[in-house]
């Protein structure tokens, strides 16, 4: 274990996604979605495959014994990972991020619904005022309904990341039942594989020939994907999930810079407030699931045979 290292990897990988979703961005008036899906999940299996080989881990990558489960977080990871491009196109890339964090909060919902997890009152509250913070980011697009001069276009992307983050959270529903059979090599591997062939069902809906610049973009996004999953998976290795999931957060800075830098976009006041509510919740559910990991390895220990 070494927590620094594992920190920085997850930063890393963090920024890495940051850069791959701005790529998506610069190519979404070029292609449609499910084509950037396609670029995004293609490309990546060989990055994938050379860290599985590199590692002495490409046997244990490729087996699997739980199919349907794959199959599932593939599904929803590829709606996800689609819905989420589409919102690319209609919004700021500093409200996408800040509205996908809503994702960590539901999967805590459908933790207690679908997997029997134990959700006490607390989690709950935390839950239900991480959402309010989503209903902070999303009031201004959607107040068309009322009349507001706001284009539906916005409205719409809004509501794409925020299904997104719905789908998300369905899909760590599912790498939770299938890592009590699979490796976390396994579920990265074969994810790319079925998001490539899943975004293929597309094709009928309008794909499009890519210039040279927007598919060298496309191509370098699923690299650069590849790469940041590679560094995410790692990170884990070196420290505990507890300490690092917090770091997610970072992603908000990293997209306010780029969203700044490269597409002049500047995040609304409402977005900021609405995603330090959020991340606030997130972080408050972090801390509090390290606070009970504690005390259950120390209460495992206390019971241990030989302890007085």
């Amino acid at each position: 274990m070494n927590p620094f290292r594992g920190i920085l990897l997850k930063i890393t990988a963090v920024a890495l996604f940051v850069v791959m979703s701005s790529l998506i961005k610069a190519t979404a008036d070029a292609v449609p979605p499910g084509e950037a899906v396609f670029f995004r999940a293609a490309f990546s299996i060989p990055v994938i495959v050379l860290w599985l080989w590199a590692t002495g881990r490409l046997a244990e990558g490729l087996r699997v014994s739980n199919r349907l489960g794959h199959l599932a977080r593939g599904v929803a990871g590829t709606v996800s990972v689609g819905l989420r491009f589409a919102g690319l196109g209609l919004l700021p890339l500093p409200e996408v991020t800040a509205i996908s964090f809503a994702a960590p909060l539901f999967t805590v919902v459908f933790a207690a619904l679908f997997l029997g997890e134990r959700v006490r009152l607390f989690r709950y509250a935390t839950v239900a005022a991480g959402l309010c913070g989503v209903l902070v980011i999303l009031a201004p697009r959607l107040s068309f309904l009322s009349g507001a001069p706001l284009g539906q276009g916005a409205a719409l992307g809004a509501v794409l990341v925020l299904v997104a983050a719905v789908f998300a959270a369905s899909a760590q529903v599912f790498i939770r039942r299938l890592v009590r059979t699979e490796t976390t090599t396994a579920i990265v591997f074969w994810f790319a594989v079925t998001a490539s062939l899943l975004s293929l069902l597309t094709l009928p809906f309008g794909w499009r020939v890519p210039g040279a610049a927007d598919a060298a973009m496309l191509v370098m996004a699923g690299v650069t994907g590849g790469l940041a999953q590679v560094a995410l998976t790692t990170s884990y290795r070196h420290a505990d999930t507890s300490l690092i999931a917090s770091f997610d957060y970072v992603s908000i800075l990293f997209a306010t810079a780029i969203g700044y830098a490269v597409f002049d976009e500047v995040p609304s006041g409402t977005t900021m407030a609405g995603a330090a509510i959020v991340v606030a919740a997130g972080v408050v559910i972090i801390l509090r699931e390290r606070q009970l990991g504690l005390r259950r390895r120390l209460g495992q220990e206390a019971s241990a045979p030989g302890r007085t």
